[in-house]
């Protein structure tokens, strides 16, 4: 595949070219002091000149607090404060690490360990609201915290006036690092080893911006809504990033999981561009009143596959399009979306301008193949945590994603799975996504997650983990000889749970759902295993009885049977014999 061509290519590669907090503040002088940016979870709304203000006032503190150039992590709910705090970081040249405070304290020690995090900036109010007490007392052995309610404690004049002119002096006061420098550290989400630090150049951010830009079209009026965290990609670039830099109004919710509330705010602010997962949006649906979302115009959706069934409830309940993208946080993360008015039905869209795209063919697969992305928006590398501090480089530029796509002859892009989510049964690939979408087109109120493991006869067995209580494998079965399904693709094994787990992100939890398909598969396989008990006596004589009764009945039926066929032979007229003729 080749990059697109052309004007928007240009200007992605051209706006690209600054730091993102010298970026932000271009777009605050664009957009004017007092338009509104940003409206908080509590309510409150703030202006540009709020958060510009906010950013170089609440810089002086953490400055005296860290060194020029230092990763300083970052613990906090999608909200003003996430984004002041973010910006005043880059303000005075460090660099903001996005700690997830879902992922827990090992995989948060792990984190900072690889980025080389000494110091985090969260708030005990946050603290206590989340009920984050004990995590923070475990990181308080691998790290320092600055908390913004001493930070805010802690401004001396010099910083209130810093906030007044930095505004008037933005390349006197503020930092302004190279485009290529590190802009902001991401981590992947450790389910399958120590999470890895994505280093992200102040390049990278911007150009996903603007390329976000040219794909999606945005109207005047648009009023953006996220609730996902900041600490994800997709939260940070898409959901907080790309409205503020474009100069639109951005509702920041500080939580994915309050899907009772998120109707209700989205229909008191008016949104009308929501950035969710296929999960949540459909949960917010479920939550809603009738009309209760009808102000949204779009959804952006990625992080999971969108299934028909939202996009049909969304159009007929609400009246709104769902877009689905696909991105990695290499990316910074988006590659491809659909576009308002030309969605495709299983495609992700096609690629953002300037975005390379190279596919290699994966043994056993007939079609598809490997996906290497190449572009503006394509990370520096990874940090590790055996090397901490090291970025570890891309080949000639170019990411191994380890999905699996397939392209079309117009461009558009769509995802067969990850190639670790396929399992490889007598020798043939199975998407185990396939597998989920059976289970959710069977039982579309339900969540369902399909893993591999070790099958003695053919490699590996498929395992659907599902929320629908006594789910029948009858069921998919015939669904997918309905539907052309390989029988391959239905599991061997299905273990109902009573809530199938899923990550802060909204993705899946994978790891979790491994090891309850373990422990469900070796339930099931010891109660088959276990010899039946000895019936008793009373149990003996029922069967017995049964027995008897049965074969009265089938004696009945067979004289029946009898005596019909009887009446029919004498009821019946005499065959006339040939004619002469024919013999």
């Amino acid at each position: 595949m080749n990059a697109h061509k052309g004007d928007a290519v240009r200007r992605v590669l051209r706006r690209s070219r600054r730091s993102i907090f010298q970026a932000f503040l271009e777009s605050a002088r664009r957009k004017g002091g007092k338009t509104l940016a940003v409206i908080d979870g509590d309510g409150r709304k703030l202006t540009y000149r709020d958060i510009v203000r906010g950013a170089f006032a609440i810089s002086g503190p953490i400055a005296r607090r860290t060194t020029k150039g230092e990763s300083v992590g970052v613990l906090l709910p999608t909200g003003a404060g996430i984004l002041i705090a973010f910006l005043a970081i880059l303000a005075r040249g460090r660099t903001p690490a996005m700690l997830n405070f879902t992922a827990g304290a090992r995989n948060l020690k792990a984190a900072c360990n690889a980025a080389e995090v000494r110091r985090v900036v969260t708030a005990r109010k946050f603290v206590e609201l989340a009920g984050l007490e004990k995590l923070i007392a475990e990181l308080s052995e691998a790290v320092e915290f600055i908390y913004l309610e001493d930070a805010k404690e802690a401004l001396t004049r010099a910083d209130k006036l810093r906030a007044l002119a930095g505004p008037l002096l933005p390349k006197l006061l503020a930092a302004d690092p190279h485009p290529d420098d590190t802009g902001v550290i991401l981590f992947t989400s450790g389910t399958e080893g120590d999470p890895k630090g994505v280093v992200l150049t102040h390049a990278n951010i911007l150009a996903n911006i603007q390329q976000i830009t040219e794909h999606v079209e945005i109207e005047p009026t648009d009023v953006f809504f996220n609730p996902l965290p900041a600490f994800h990609c997709y939260g940070l670039t898409a959901g907080t990033l790309w409205p503020v830099m474009a100069g639109y109004p951005v509702v920041l919710h500080p939580s994915p999981l309050q899907t009772k509330i998120i109707p209700k705010r989205i229909f008191e602010t008016s949104a009308t561009i929501i950035l969710a997962t296929d999960t949540f949006l459909n949960q917010y649906m479920r939550a809603s009143e009738e009309g209760g979302m009808s102000s949204l115009r779009i959804a952006v959706c990625g992080a999971e596959r969108v299934k028909d069934e939202t996009r049909q409830a969304a159009e007929r309940r609400f009246s709104f399009e769902v877009l689905e993208g696909y991105g990695v946080t290499e990316a910074s993360p988006v590659v491809a979306a659909n576009q308002p008015g030309d969605i495709r039905a299983g495609a992700v869209g096609r690629l953002l301008p300037g975005i390379e795209a190279r596919v290699e063919p994966v043994e056993g697969l007939a079609e598809g193949g490997r996906l290497f992305i190449r572009g503006p928006n394509v990370m520096k590398g990874y940090l590790t945590p055996d090397e901490p501090g090291v970025v570890k480089p891309l080949a000639d530029g170019w990411h191994d994603t380890g999905d699996v796509v397939a392209f079309d002859e117009n461009g558009y892009m769509s995802i067969r799975g990850r190639l670790k989510r396929f399992a490889k049964i007598g020798g043939e690939m199975i998407s185990l996504a396939v597998v989920e979408n059976c289970a959710c087109a069977v039982w579309p109120d339900h969540l369902h997650g399909a893993v591999a493991l070790p099958d003695e006869r053919k490699g590996e067995q498929i395992v659907l983990v599902t929320a629908k209580a006594g789910a029948d494998r009858g069921l998919l079965l015939a669904w997918a000889r309905s539907h052309g399904v390989p029988e391959l693709a239905v599991p061997k094994k299905i273990v109902c749970v009573a809530d199938v787990p899923v990550l802060g992100t909204g993705k899946l939890d994978y790891a979790t759902i491994q090891r309850m398909a373990e422990e469900g598969l070796a339930a099931l396989e010891a109660a088959a295993a276990e010899p039946a008990p000895a019936p008793t006596r009373r149990e003996l004589k029922e069967a017995q009885k049964r027995q008897r009764a049965e074969e009265k009945r089938a004696a009945r039926e067979e004289r029946a049977q009898s005596a019909a066929a009887s009446d029919a032979r004498s009821d019946a007229p005499d065959e006339d014999p040939l004619p002469k003729a024919a013999e």
